[in-house]
């Protein structure tokens, strides 16, 4: 693996590079003027790109930005032709929200009315991402989110302009439900994370127990910014719960698993999908990692998919063309990011020529809106009642065995 310092360098010369020819990424400069709303938009199609690159998200956030930082290398490379066969110039324009709503609002209003880009994909986390929703919904502009709360896109008549890609809770809690149920479980705590992703979670585990005939014995919240949660695990073990479901992310959720190992629970623990990367191991330490379960998107598995799993020889090209650009192992977060970028150019490839912005972010919507897109987090079959468009069966469930993830079906449950 590449050092931090020589893999940024590399990323920078191949930014630099791209440059030439679509203007990656470049914050600092000047937005060049462009035709009012109301005029033809010009030849290039600009996507406003936002991202945590910097503060306590900047492990999810980063590799989002190199996933965009790869697309726009690859368009400089082999660009993107219209439906009338002719080259479409396409722009991404990167802004890092530091994982603030504070800072994304005036990012995207400057995406919006200086930049004047046609569709924005981002934000990191769950929190920014509504956050941005009114501006977005005011300014109606196609929003597509790399953040997974459901609430980011229901419901759907108030999220007219919205979109995201990763699974949502609602997808992934029925496989944490099912394997404790699977266990010969059927009391469990809940513990999630006390945002708008840990509140997601638990109402869908909420759910996911109804349906199943499971008790939640006990709820109990976390901050993301907690570094003892023993409290909270002293009342799970003196509960009577058979097994442990966490909503979270790193680095709470690696501090809480390795705080539920030192008090010697001895239950099933089974995380959500916010700890699928290796920060999560590395945090919590291998020891206490082990055996961790968790429901995520079938890139971890891919090698166990089947030939003629549509995802397959999707999963393995990006995983592919990812390390090769970033020299770093591909992950699902870069892998939202990668989908996003690439449903707003499926649009943009079908878009007539000579819209004006304002009918350019339209048709984008429109697009979207009616897409059946092979992704990297799942078969997307947007719709107007579902601008997710995915289902449980675009999860996989995964141990950690060793320091790795191991892909886990359920028949060896």
């Amino acid at each position: 693996m590449n050092s931090w310092n020589g893999r940024w360098t590399g990323i920078l010369l191949l930014c630099l590079s791209a440059l030439l020819f679509a203007g990656c990424a470049a914050p600092a400069a000047a937005p060049e003027a462009a035709a009012p709303a109301d005029e033809s938009a010009g030849e290039t199609v600009k996507i406003g790109f936002m991202a945590a690159v910097t503060g306590g998200a900047a492990f999810l956030g980063e590799p989002e930005q190199e996933a965009a930082l790869m697309v726009q290398a690859q368009l400089a490379e082999e660009g993107i032709t219209g439906p009338d066969g002719e080259p479409i110039d396409v722009e991404i324009i990167m802004y890092d929200t530091e994982g603030s709503g504070d800072a994304a609002i005036p990012l995207a209003k400057k995406l919006i009315e200086d930049d004047q880009v046609a569709v924005i994909v981002g934000a990191t986390r769950s929190p920014v991402s509504l956050a941005l929703i009114p501006v977005i919904q005011e300014a109606k502009v196609p929003f597509i989110s790399m953040a997974s709360s459901s609430a980011i896109v229901e419901p759907v008549e108030e999220r007219y302009w919205v979109f995201k890609t990763p699974q949502s809770n609602i997808h992934t809690a029925p496989w944490q439900v099912r394997y404790v149920k699977e266990q010969g479980i059927d009391k469990v705590a809940s513990l999630y994370v006390n945002n708008a992703y840990g509140e997601d979670g638990r109402d869908a585990i909420r759910q996911a127990a109804e349906e199943a005939g499971v008790e939640i014995v006990l709820e109990e919240t976390f901050e993301s910014s907690d570094t003892d949660m023993t409290s909270q695990l002293t009342k799970v073990k003196a509960s009577d719960a058979g097994a442990l479901l966490v909503t979270g992310l790193p680095p709470a959720a690696s501090i809480l698993t390795k705080q539920f190992r030192e008090l010697g629970l001895d239950m099933p623990l089974v995380h959500n999908h916010g700890i699928g990367m290796k920060p999560f191991i590395d945090l919590a330490g291998v020891e206490n990692a082990e055996g961790v379960v968790f429901p995520i998107g079938k890139m971890i598995a891919v090698d166990s998919l089947a030939d003629d799993d549509p995802q397959k020889a999707v999963l393995q090209g990006f995983i592919k063309d990812y390390e090769a650009f970033t020299g770093n192992p591909a992950s699902t977060f870069a892998g939202h990011a990668w989908d996003g970028l690439q449903i707003a150019l499926a649009a943009i490839k079908t878009m007539p020529a000579g819209l004006s912005l304002e009918e350019q972010r339209a048709y984008i919507r429109d697009a979207v809106e009616n897409m059946e897109f092979v992704g990297t987090g799942g078969v997307f079959h947007f719709s107007p009642e579902d601008h997710v468009g995915l289902s449980p069966d675009d999860v996989v469930t995964v141990r950690i065995v060793d320091g790795e993830w191991q892909y886990f079906p359920p028949e060896d449950w």
